[in-house]
């Protein structure tokens, strides 16, 4: 019986956990046939490996989770003639939110006297609700945006994005497994 509460239990904080990921948002060309698409390479931009410094370990991350997912629908990664181009785009921003919270009156007791029966008596008024009260606070918001672009035409052929409110600074290596992941959900290659 305890096994059984308890894998109720983890089963139920599965559930909770997938019911705070954030929404996952694609945009793909419908004239594209991605069974066609067998191999990948990543874009590497002027400055890549520059002056500019990027965070290595989310470059890293992004990457692994992504080829991770790719591999799922038997894709390869290929220096040499990719079949499409992945690009990626990391954005932190401060955002204002607001919380509305209920508000209720105190509950308070009245004393009233009875004339006919000569005797003081109690009335309890419990709370009530009288309206919200709208608190704004600031909060960091991630963006990650992963775009297909085709090898041969330059075109854009598939575009992924999520938005999440972020715990830290910057965007931890689980925030962006956890966000490729839910990005890749949507992706249907055969599709």
């Amino acid at each position: 019986m305890k096994t059984i509460k308890s894998l109720l239990s983890i089963a139920l904080f599965g559930v909770l956990l997938t019911g705070c990921a954030a929404t996952a948002f694609i945009e793909k060309d419908a004239a594209v046939n991605f069974d066609r698409i067998k191999t990948f390479a990543w874009l590497e931009e002027p400055g890549d490996s520059g002056a500019i410094k990027k965070n290595s370990l989310q470059e890293t991350s992004l990457r692994q989770a992504v080829k991770a997912e790719l591999e799922k629908a038997s894709w390869q990664e290929s220096a040499t003639q990719p079949d499409v181009i992945l690009k990626h785009d990391i954005v932190v921003e401060k955002s204002l939110k607001e919380s509305n919270n209920p508000l209720y009156s105190q509950g308070f007791t009245r004393r009233f006297y009875n004339p006919y029966t000569r005797r003081i008596n109690y009335i309890y008024y419990p709370s009530r609700f009288v309206g919200y009260q709208t608190n704004e606070y600031e909060t960091r918001e991630g963006t990650l945006t992963i775009t297909m672009i085709d090898a041969n035409t330059d075109k854009v052929i598939w575009q992924g994005w999520s938005t999440d409110e972020l715990n830290n600074r910057n965007i931890t290596s689980k925030e962006i497994q956890s966000t490729v992941k839910n990005i890749f959900k949507k992706f249907d290659a055969g599709k």
